[in-house]
């Protein structure tokens, strides 16, 4: 089978045709791969903690056109890497305090994605074998996306600390 690179992340993947996401900007093998990704985190648990990194990574390389869906997604994707790897907060508990982020999307806007968007790519995670192996690709595609990312992390911490401070102070924690 022939391969192609994906236009948005760069990744040597399958020349196919197929489906994509709606507002996401992905070739078809990509998306494919990260199909292919998920379905191995969601049919066996030992792949799964890091999947809140997976769906931040994927989504951040892969910013689509400026629209209100693509902006929220891009503020809460990167909000979620913040909280991971510079609040030291696990993947899960980021999740949580995502859906109070969310209540504040019109107060976020487009962030001009990075001319490059990280030197890993889902297709580092796709080739791993393994449990172990894919929880540590993962976390390397996660770090070197929010790096790629660095020029808005001000601004992604703006955004994310009244929400962080408003469940500190309910005694939630991050």
């Amino acid at each position: 089978m022939s391969e192609s690179e994906c236009f948005s992340c760069g990744a040597l993947v399958p020349d196919t045709e197929g489906p994509v996401h709606r507002y996401m900007d992905s070739s078809p093998g990509c998306w494919a791969i990260y199909g292919q990704v998920l379905a191995r985190e969601y049919s066996d648990a030992s792949y799964f903690r890091n999947h809140r990194l997976t769906v931040d990574a994927y989504a951040l390389q892969h910013p689509g056109e400026p629209s209100p869906q693509t902006i929220q997604s891009i503020a809460l994707h990167l909000g979620s890497l913040h909280l991971v790897f510079d609040c030291g907060s696990e993947p899960g508990e980021a999740t949580a305090l995502l859906q109070e982020l969310s209540r504040h999307k019109t107060k976020f806007c487009w962030l001009e994605p990075p001319s490059n968007l990280g030197s890993v790519s889902v297709l580092d995670v796709w080739t791993t074998k393994g449990a172990t192996a894919h929880l540590a690709a993962v976390r390397t595609w996660a770090t070197a996306t929010w790096s790629a990312w660095e020029q808005h992390h001000a601004q992604v911490q703006a955004w994310v600390r009244p929400c962080a401070l408003k469940r500190v102070s309910k005694g939630t924690g991050l």
